[in-house]
């Protein structure tokens, strides 16, 4: 079996070829990014899934494709999410048509929600996108759907909620760094609402089920046990011995301040963030459930286990990758709210 992903030298893509190496599948990488890392099994072509005769000579031969190649949240490109979410999904999948391969694999995002006005989230959920990236992803979503079901292209859809696990970076190095440096953690609002993530492993063991069981679909993934933000937050903040606090910011002077700060390109969170880590958002997993996956990890799990990989590897860890979520975010005007606590 041979795999195409696209995006493969990012955070997902190299979790999800390294499940296929595993398998003994073949796998090439089609991504602007030469990752040094890179197992040498896997065969690289350098290039974007916006250059169709690139992709045609990346799909040569293929069976499935997994298409990752995506600009997320922190990268904060405006305009470039249309070309980057959008066009260059539409692409692959058209290619992908062409091609004639048996199988495609589409990484959404669970931002195409929104503000949902209940949960647990399921596929009956509007998906109203509030912000520029999480509109990009489901017009991507909605291109890739119809072209997919013209031709008759079995696909399976993903749409995770936020990913833990080793090498996860982005934000998660500042609220990290923060607690082992006993700073305030502070939060728009409460955080007493439900709040879920996904652990990596879990998200890669439905994602690899969907493979082995041929059960093409829309699927939600998130966790099975999780919290209030603020409970799993402290939960945190006590099993690594630190004296952080986690304190309330009122909810409309928060997000108008982040607003301007995201607006002068002072503060490293992206309007997904701001305009959402305050609101209950957690998927119904049991239709994943029903198909025979077992997740490993709570929230306070991938939180406590995500925490030890940084504290462990933060001095030696290469924060250098072009990967967006495998590197370092610079905090910005943060900065001076975290020397204040």
């Amino acid at each position: 079996m041979k795999h195409l992903i696209t995006g493969g030298a990012g955070f997902l893509g190299t979790l999800i070829a390294r499940e296929l190496l595993k398998k003994g599948d073949s796998v090439r990488v089609i991504d602007p990014i030469d990752d040094p890392d890179m197992h040498p099994d896997i065969e690289y072509i350098q290039g974007s899934v916006l250059d169709r005769k690139t992709m045609q000579k990346a799909l040569k031969d293929v069976n499935i494709v997994h298409h990752n190649a995506a600009l997320v949240p922190l990268t904060k490109s405006g305009k470039g999410f249309w070309d980057a979410n959008v066009i260059g999904s539409q692409i692959a999948a058209e290619e992908a048509v062409k091609a004639g391969v048996d199988a495609f694999i589409h990484m959404s995002s669970s931002a195409l929600f929104g503000l949902p006005d209940d949960s647990p989230i399921t596929n009956n959920t509007p998906t109203e996108p509030i912000e520029i990236y999480g509109r990009s992803k489901l017009e991507g979503e909605k291109r890739v759907i119809d072209i997919c079901k013209k031709a008759n292209l079995p696909l399976t859809v993903i749409r995770p909620r936020t990913i833990l696990g080793e090498e996860r970076l982005g934000i998660f190095k500042i609220l990290f760094d923060w607690i082992i440096e006993n700073r305030n953690i502070y939060i728009i609002g409460s955080g007493n609402h439900l709040f879920q993530f996904v652990h990596a492993i879990d998200l890669m063991s439905f994602y690899m089920l969907t493979i082995e069981k041929q059960t093409p679909g829309i699927y939600n993934v998130g966790c099975k046990d999780y919290s209030t933000l603020r409970h799993d937050l402290e939960e945190l903040i006590n099993y690594a011995g630190s004296t952080s606090k986690v304190v309330s910011l009122p909810q409309k002077l928060a997000i108008g301040a982040l607003k301007t700060l995201d607006f002068l390109h002072l503060s490293p969170l992206a309007p997904w963030h701001y305009m959402t880590y305050h609101k209950e958002f957690h998927f119904d997993v049991q239709p994943l459930m029903d198909l025979g996956w077992k997740p490993k990890y709570s929230n306070i799990d991938m939180f406590k286990e995500s925490f030890d990989w940084y504290k462990e590897n933060k001095d030696a860890f290469n924060y250098n990758s072009k990967s967006t979520h495998r590197s370092a975010v610079k905090e910005g005007m943060l900065w001076l709210l975290k020397k204040l606590s």
